[in-house]
């Protein structure tokens, strides 16, 4: 029984968060603040959830800054998704092998 509570109140949860903002929020957002704000929410909840994971993944933390170091690098000189994979997990290998 407590199961289907858990699950009910999550829906619940899960619906408001959506509606609430198409209730309350009718007319287009002028804000230039506002919009800067909900342009970068999908980024900066992907960074919070990554960020922890980064570092948590291998057996030192170090590792996992030099990989997240490595791959920041590799993505700024423009190397796609696949190959700031590949550089991330290679530093990770090479790390945990010194460490």
């Amino acid at each position: 029984m407590k199961t289907y509570l858990y699950i009910l109140v999550m829906a619940a949860a899960t619906y408001l968060i959506r509606v609430l903002p198409l209730t309350f929020i009718r007319k287009p957002i002028k804000s230039r603040f506002l919009k800067s704000f909900l342009y970068y929410v999908p980024y900066a909840t992907l960074a919070v959830m990554t960020f922890p994971a980064i570092m948590e993944a291998t057996e030192s933390p170090f590792s996992g800054l030099a990989a997240l170091i490595a791959g920041i690098l590799a993505a700024w000189f423009g190397l796609g998704l696949f190959p700031v994979a590949i550089i991330s997990c290679a530093v990770v290998f090479l790390m945990e092998m010194i460490l």
